[in-house]
């Protein structure tokens, strides 16, 4: 793939090696201080504020750390939805309702015991917090690659956004993008704040 310059663009297999060996090298307080900025910029979001049920998920490796907003949506009262792996690859959601609702999953995962909710049940969501490898201008969001997703996205409301948590150099201005994948509404940088894509997207529309 080439881009207008003449200079050739990775794929998204080297595109996102690259980007886990970068996020392998990040210290725990590095990672920790990412996701404080993070955690005040999506706490005072009125589709996380005013939200009663809210799909988030627990940061793993070095993702920018999630696992405070989780907790303070939790002691808001704020239904929070985490995910929960299936064999097949797709999402099932269940409740989080403290630390003690968490078991290991493999792969470093933690995911909540409880009664599952059933894979559509972003139906209901107020707002989506999702993880992404990296997100670009236009909104695309690239994931791990296993698609999963991609595949719950699909199942949240027209009117419910979906945000993505990435670190400030992991929003670039393009990438490499394939038809199954689905973009996301706005993406969170620690140092960026909050930003929307789109006049039609989701979060222009609520608040």
């Amino acid at each position: 793939m080439s881009s207008p310059n003449g200079r050739s663009r990775p794929n998204k297999r080297e595109l996102r090696a690259r980007l886990l060996t970068a996020r392998r090298a990040r210290s725990a307080p590095e990672r920790e201080r990412a996701g404080s900025a993070v955690r005040e910029t999506l706490l005072e979001l009125p589709w996380l504020a005013r939200g009663a049920t809210v799909a988030c998920y627990y940061s793993v490796g070095g993702e920018p750390d999630t696992r405070a907003l989780v907790h303070a949506l939790w002691k808001r009262g704020t239904h929070v939805l985490l995910p929960v792996l299936l064999p097949d690859g797709s999402l099932d959601w269940a409740v989080f309702d403290g630390p003690d609702s968490l078991a290991p999953a493999g792969r470093g995962l933690l995911e909540p015991v409880g009664h599952r909710h059933g894979p559509r049940a972003l139906e209901h969501a107020d707002a989506v917090v999702c993880p992404a490898l990296a997100v670009d201008r236009r909104g695309n969001r690239m994931g791990r690659g296993a698609g999963c997703y991609d595949r719950a996205l699909a199942h949240k409301g027209p009117r419910t956004p979906a945000i993505a948590v990435v670190h400030d150099e992991e929003f670039v201005g393009e990438l490499p993008t394939e038809p199954h994948d689905r973009p996301v509404d706005a993406v969170v940088t620690p140092s960026g704040g909050l930003h929307v894509f789109g006049p039609g997207a989701a979060l222009r529309s609520g608040g």
